[in-house]
């Protein structure tokens, strides 16, 4: 005997929700464009003053100018939870005392020279909950 399929649903949440959805988790992926490629890679974060701190295996020059970072929580047994966007200006974090408290808060991936320490300044914040439709 099979069950039928759950209806589920995608609701935008307002910036606030979405940059408070991000505050609580520490995990994500840094998205950018590398030799007519997408490329993703994973990374930790930290909100801080405003703008987002991110720390990822990827090399410093690969930075882009504006740049896309996406955190979610999903539950796949149920199909619920939550997924957030953030697209802004970046910078790459250069100043050694400001790199080191970084390194030291934020887990970073063994990735050959990349470990790259990145400042996202919010633009753009979309966010979505994902939720069973109601009956």
């Amino acid at each position: 005997m099979s069950t039928s399929p759950l209806a589920l649903r995608m609701v935008e949440v307002s910036g606030a929700e979405a940059l408070w959805l991000l505050e609580g988790s520490t995990l994500g992926r840094l998205v950018y464009t590398q030799r007519e490629s997408t490329v993703v890679r994973p990374g930790r974060h930290t909100w801080e003053y405003g703008r987002l701190v991110v720390r990822a295996p990827a090399p410093a020059a690969a930075v882009p100018a504006t740049a896309t970072y996406h955190v979610d929580e999903l539950r796949a047994a149920t199909g619920t939870g939550w997924s957030v966007t953030v697209t802004g200006p970046a910078e790459v974090i250069t100043d050694p005392d400001e790199a080191s408290h970084y390194r030291r808060t934020l887990t970073g991936w063994a990735h050959g020279p990349h470990d790259t320490l990145m400042r996202i300044h919010p633009k753009t914040v979309t966010g979505f909950r994902l939720a069973r439709a109601e009956a």
